[in-house]
């Protein structure tokens, strides 16, 4: 279904057009339509192309990096702290965020030396998360790429421009 000039497809139409990509990880996504606007968040963990879990939220005013960033704490909640899996994100952002830049910030006090932390309040969440599932591995995968889980996880955070 088209919104906002994009199409929008339920979870079950990605299951039926999707094949491709890995087929066990967790796979997260955020959605925003305006910045901000009304947005949405999707997690789907998979095991062997068979579904383990999936969890979505909503909220009436974000932004996209907000609601990637929802995505990617729920991913974390859900996992036991000794889960060995990957979790796919496909916010370059996000995933450098935690891979590469939360460690300085958090040793400078939470400051950036070019300015304050967007969303700071998350991305320390998410960085605890991180730190608390040492052998979870967090990777950026390519959007709209046709990969089928990371497909069904835009599908969860789309769902709220489904409703009327």
């Amino acid at each position: 279904m088209p919104y906002n000039g994009r199409l929008v497809l339920r979870p079950e139409e990605v299951l039926e057009r999707y094949h491709d990509g890995p087929k066990s990880g967790v796979f997260t996504d955020g959605s925003c339509e305006g910045n901000p606007g009304p947005g949405g968040w999707g997690v789907v963990w998979v095991e062997d192309d068979e579904i383990v879990a999936e969890r979505s939220g909503r909220s009436d005013s974000t932004t996209n990096n907000r609601m990637e960033l929802a995505a990617l704490i729920a991913a974390y909640e859900l996992l036991p702290e000794d889960a060995r899996v990957t979790v796919h994100s496909d916010s370059q952002l996000c995933v450098r965020t935690v891979n590469e830049w939360a460690a300085g910030w958090e040793r400078r006090g939470w400051k950036r030396k070019s300015g304050p932390i967007a969303n700071l309040e998350l991305v320390k969440r998410l960085y605890a998360l991180a730190g608390a599932h040492p052998h979870v591995e967090l990777r950026w995968i390519k959007a709209h790429d046709g990969s089928r889980w990371n497909e069904y996880a835009d599908a969860l955070a789309s769902a709220y421009s489904l409703e009327s």
